[in-house]
């Protein structure tokens, strides 16, 4: 099996911007959307948003990616700052758009900003981030690159089938800034960017327009970000950068930055923004991430954040638009949106004026095409499977084990499956499985407690050296009257005594419930 390259690992930005004059909106422009070849099928899924510029000087963007035009294979880099130890779901799209890249026999660069997160991305944001210390930052990107590498890995091993893809590259842009020193910089840099277009930046705008106003490193972010880009070109031939939608701004900073200096076609792709139920972006600022670290965020809380999601949000087979009626306050309950620019497309001329209203109306996210690397005959087939049984929840499951998969590998699957089964099926052949780590991720409100099993060691007993009950009659009586259970199994027999493999699992744990909510986990010693 041929194996990509692994190099460094790297960092990530989140972004917000709306796309000036010069912007392809997927769908508008037939030399773009009838491409063949990668930009035509993530079109299709969704995936890619957004083309800045429209057309380049010399090439156009879908020219580099043709094999027959002499410029294959590309490279293609996103940036990832190390505000928090792990990345998280709103990331996923991007590491998606960069993983297809990179099946697609392009090689693809992960950069890790450690420096640019000391300045902190003003993009979609209405306040300064808080300052994070230098060690804070660089033990947040370790974590990144350690989750990122195993991305990689797993999406190397458990997705490839053997075929032959791209290079994966992560770096630091710590790596050149470190050799920089200010005068200079700012002397050779500085002078290329125009005060006027930097101002003209819609999260510089916003910014200046709030109380609290914006500080000069924020303002010199997009001037590091551009950097980012032209040294990667200058370094690595990178020609496209892949950010969030809100990320246009900075992106457009580095092409006119880069073709500024080398009058060479650079070029921008934006994925769609992850959205809560409120409107808001998903992450850690607004405080609603569901992380990809494990120990942020469990591979069964992962999988069951993709279980519950709604059948609109899984795949919707036919999404009529309606701009004027109520579908559009559905899809802004349902939260998790994209821009559908063919609105213009199929409103009469007499409804121009609402209709420019409504283009800022929402569809749901597609998540099997946008999250998943199922072809897209295969989505279609589950989607009918689904129509006739649409208790089953199947899109949903494979959804949610796909994810599960490429962030926590075959095991992370299992895990989770295991925790569902014991959680929601009340299955002692999973408790009897699962490993502590399991239990702790799944009862995380629960009490771990070690004791050692003695002779004639009673239910009473252990509900008691657990604090599971209040002692006297009061405790007693909860076991009588059917409020406690162990292993899943309601006892009411305060003095039956212990027995290994019923309520003592294989593992030597068992699992005490009192009442409906309350859970403590024992672990046996000396059995």
């Amino acid at each position: 099996m041929a194996a990509p390259m692994l190099r460094c690992f790297s960092r990530g930005r989140w972004f917000r911007i709306p796309g000036p004059p010069g912007v392809l909106l997927l769908g508008l422009r037939e030399s773009h959307s009838g491409a063949q070849g990668l930009l035509a099928v993530q079109k299709a899924r969704g995936l890619f948003k957004e083309f800045f510029p429209e057309r380049g000087t010399n090439i156009d963007l879908p020219e580099l990616f043709d094999r027959g035009t002499g410029n294959f294979p590309q490279t293609v880099y996103c940036g990832f700052d190390p505000t928090a130890d792990s990345l998280h779901v709103g990331h996923l799209l991007a590491l998606l758009g960069l993983f297809h890249f990179q099946r697609a026999g392009h090689n693809v660069i992960a950069l890790v900003g450690d420096a640019t997160a000391r300045l902190g991305d003003p993009s979609g944001r209405t306040k300064e981030r808080e300052a994070l210390e230098p060690e804070r930052v660089r033990s947040n990107a370790r974590a990144l690159r350690q989750g990122l590498e195993a991305m990689v890995a797993n999406h190397q091993q458990l997705f490839a089938n053997g075929r032959t893809w791209g290079s994966f590259t992560v770096l630091d842009n710590s790596a050149w800034y470190q050799k920089q020193h200010l005068v200079d910089f700012l002397a050779a840099v500085g002078g290329q960017f125009r005060m006027g277009t930097l101002l003209s930046r819609q999260s510089v705008q916003t910014r200046l327009r709030s109380p609290e106003g914006m500080s000069l490193a924020e303002f010199l972010y997009q001037v590091l970000q551009a950097y980012d880009f032209y040294y990667l070109f200058q370094h690595y031939g990178c020609r496209v950068q892949l950010g969030g939608s809100d990320q246009l701004g900075n992106i457009l900073s580095g092409y006119e930055f880069i073709h500024k200096l080398t009058g060479e076609d650079v070029f921008g792709i934006t994925v769609p923004l992850i959205t809560s139920t409120t409107g808001a972006k998903l992450g850690k600022s607004a405080g609603n991430a569901v992380w990809l670290n494990r120990d942020k965020t469990s591979p069964f809380e992962l999988y069951q954040f993709f279980v519950r999601q709604q059948d609109d949000l899984v795949e919707r087979r036919k999404s009529p638009w309606h701009p004027l009626g109520k579908s559009h306050q559905e899809d802004q309950e349902l939260g998790l949106v994209l821009c559908d620019m063919a609105l213009c497309q199929c409103i009469h001329a007499h409804n121009r004026e609402r209709a420019k209203e409504a283009t800022t109306r929402r569809s749901p996210l597609k998540y099997l095409k946008l999250f998943t690397f199922l072809p897209l005959p295969e989505i279609d087939h589950i989607m009918q499977l689904h129509d006739k049984e649409p208790e089953k929840r199947g899109p949903q499951k494979r959804l949610a084990a796909e994810v599960t998969k490429l962030v926590h590998g075959q095991e992370g699957l299992d895990s989770a499956k295991r925790c569902t089964q014991a959680l929601y099926h009340s299955s002692t052949d999973a408790l009897e499985v699962m490993s502590d780590q399991e239990l702790k991720e799944l009862f995380k409100e629960a009490s771990f407690s070690e004791l050692v099993l003695d002779p004639g060691t009673s239910v009473l007993d252990t509900c008691r050296k657990a604090n599971a009950i209040p002692d006297g009659p009061r405790g007693y009586r909860m076991i009588t009257e059917g409020g406690v259970s162990i292993n899943h199994r309601q006892v009411t027999n305060p003095e039956t005594v212990l027995v290994v493999g019923q309520h003592i699992l294989k593992n030597g744990l068992s699992l005490l419930k009192i009442g409906k909510r309350n859970f403590y986990i024992i672990k046996w010693l000396q059995l």
